[in-house]
C-alpha cells in the first residue's frame, strides 16, 4: 500500500530532503511510483479499502451523491464510485498531476481540483460525502485546512477518513495527528458513526498495513503510532 511505499520512497531520498520542498518530495514520490508501475497506476484497491472504512458491503450508499476524495493523489482514488453522481479529487499538487500523468486521469471519471491548503475552490455544503485517506498529516496548517473541509461537506453529509495517528513529523508529514487534534479541529461538533484503531501490521511484507483494520483487530487508543478510520456525520 501507498503509506509503506512512502515511507521506503522518503528513506531512500537522503540529500533530497534538504533541497527539495515538501511539495516536490511528494511529486518526486508519485513519479517514482508511476515509473515503476510500468507506467500507469494501479487503483484497484481504493475500493474493497474505502468500503471498509465506510462500514459498507457495496456503493449503493453513494447512489446520486457528490463524493469528493482530499488528497486524492494521482491514482484515481474514487474511480471505482461509479454510483455517484460526481467525483471530485482535491489535492493542493493535482494541476502538476494534470500536468505529469494527463493520460491517467482522463481514465478515472473524477474532476481534479487544485486547492492550497488555505482554501478549497468548492462552494459551501456540496459534498455529500467526504474521503479522505493518510492525507491531513501532510499538511502545514491543518487548522486552515481542517476549517474548509468541514466548509464544503453538506449538513447530514459524512467524512470518512483513514489517519496516521501519532507518527513522528517528517519534512514531507510534518503533522503529528492525534485523536484529540481530529476531534477537536476536525470532527468538532459532530456526530461518530464509527470509529476504529489499529497498530499497523508491519510482520507481513505482502499484507497492506491496514490489514488488521480490514479484519477488526482494533485496540486501545493511545500514544503509539496507529492507523484511525472513522465515520462522522456533520450535525
Amino acid at each position: 500500500m501507498d503509506v509503506m511505499n512512502k515511507i521506503v520512497h522518503y528513506a531512500r531520498q537522503g540529500w533530497r530532503h534538504i533541497f527539495l520542498s515538501k511539495l516536490e518530495l511528494e511529486l518526486s514520490y508519485w513519479k517514482d511510483t508511476f515509473k515503476s508501475e510500468n507506467g500507469q497506476f494501479e487503483n484497484g484497491f481504493y475500493k474493497k479499502m474505502m468500503l471498509a472504512m465506510a462500514a459498507e458491503n457495496d456503493d449503493t450508499f453513494l447512489k446520486g451523491k457528490v463524493v469528493g476524495d482530499f488528497g486524492c493523489g494521482p491514482r484515481g482514488s474514487l474511480a471505482w464510485a461509479d454510483a455517484a453522481s460526481l467525483r471530485i479529487g482535491i489535492d493542493v499538487i493535482a494541476n502538476r498531476y494534470l500536468q505529469c500523468f494527463p493520460a491517467e486521469l482522463q481514465k478515472h471519471k473524477m474532476i481534479y481540483v487544485t486547492s492550497s491548503e488555505h482554501s478549497i475552490p468548492i462552494p459551501d455544503a456540496t459534498l455529500d460525502i467526504l474521503f479522505t485517506v493518510n492525507a491531513l498529516d501532510h499538511v502545514t496548517n491543518l487548522s486552515d485546512i481542517c476549517s474548509e473541509l468541514r466548509r464544503i461537506v453538506k449538513p447530514g453529509g459524512l467524512i470518512i477518513g483513514s489517519f496516521n495517528l501519532n507518527h513522528p513529523p517528517t519534512k514531507a508529514e510534518p503533522q503529528r495527528i492525534t485523536e484529540d487534534v481530529i476531534k477537536t479541529l476536525l470532527f468538532r461538533d459532530y456526530e461518530i458513526l464509527s470509529w476504529r484503531v489499529s497498530a499497523p501490521d508491519t510482520a507481513d511484507k505482502n499484507k497492506s498495513l491496514y490489514h488488521p483494520l480490514l479484519t477488526n483487530q482494533l485496540i486501545e487508543p493511545g500514544g503509539k503510532p496507529a492507523f484511525l478510520w472513522a465515520k462522522v456525520r456533520k450535525t
